[in-house]
């Protein structure tokens, strides 16, 4: 019976580590992909978990940057929810190369729908042209829940480089590869600025997920692997009794 409870310890603190492994893929809002070229236009979606057990996520709002203001912003309609695009005056004028920008997108907010717990929602924005200045964008936002409860992420990071609590979603830029600079740095054909209302972009593609999912089926291999341990393990003690 000893070896039973062994076993059975085993088992239990590797399905601990199963949910551990998986946790972290849907821990906190984020941005997929990660990174965008600077100077160009970009596609992402905004990857809404809800963390509660009792409630759901009833609200999504997302803050734009004011410092370096994004000319052209685009969203895809989510079905069962609202969106609301709401533009503002800059605090001064931007210089880019289509004129100076005196008024951007400065919110963007999704309402009437449910992100249901043990659920995630991802929002999609297209939009440029990135900044060439700078090596990240932070999207401040703000999760509310059917309870009343406001999640605000936007916290930065630590000073010794370890995730906040709450982690304000954020756009990192890199140097354009320099393949075509001209289709990377060119407005796109159908954009206009500040549209709350555009073309539809195309789905986020299946790699969007695929922390989660290797997390998971990496847990799960390793459940697996040592429940046949552990079965094998019970089988020999049988047969030498």
């Amino acid at each position: 019976m000893s070896f039973v409870r062994r076993a059975a310890t085993v088992l239990a603190a590797a399905t601990a580590l199963t949910a551990a492994l998986a946790a972290p893929a849907l821990a906190h809002v984020s941005i997929t992909p990660g990174s965008a070229e600077q100077g160009g236009f970009t596609k992402v979606a905004f990857r809404v978990p809800n963390e509660r057990d009792n409630a759901s996520t009833t609200k999504v709002q997302i803050s734009f940057p004011t410092d370096h203001p994004l000319a052209f912003v685009s969203v895809k309609p989510v079905p069962g929810w609202d969106v609301k695009v709401t533009e503002g005056k800059l605090p001064k004028p931007v210089k880019t190369e289509y004129g100076d920008l005196e008024e951007a997108v400065t919110t963007v907010v999704w309402s009437g729908g449910k992100i249901n717990p043990g659920e995630f929602q991802e929002f999609e924005v297209s939009m440029g042209q990135l900044p060439k200045d700078v090596d990240s964008l932070t999207f401040p936002t703000k999760q509310t829940y059917s309870g009343g409860e406001v999640v605000e992420w936007a916290d930065a990071p630590k000073s010794d480089g370890t995730e906040a609590e709450h982690p304000v979603p954020t756009l990192k830029l890199v140097p354009a590869s320099g393949g075509d600079e001209h289709s990377a740095a060119s407005t796109p054909a159908s954009a206009a600025p500040v549209a709350a209302t555009g073309p539809s972009v195309a789905p986020v593609a299946a790699a969007s997920a695929s922390d989660g999912t290797a997390r998971l089926l990496g847990g799960a291999g390793l459940v697996a692997g040592i429940i046949g341990v552990v079965v094998g393990a019970l089988g020999l003690r049988r047969r030498a009794a």
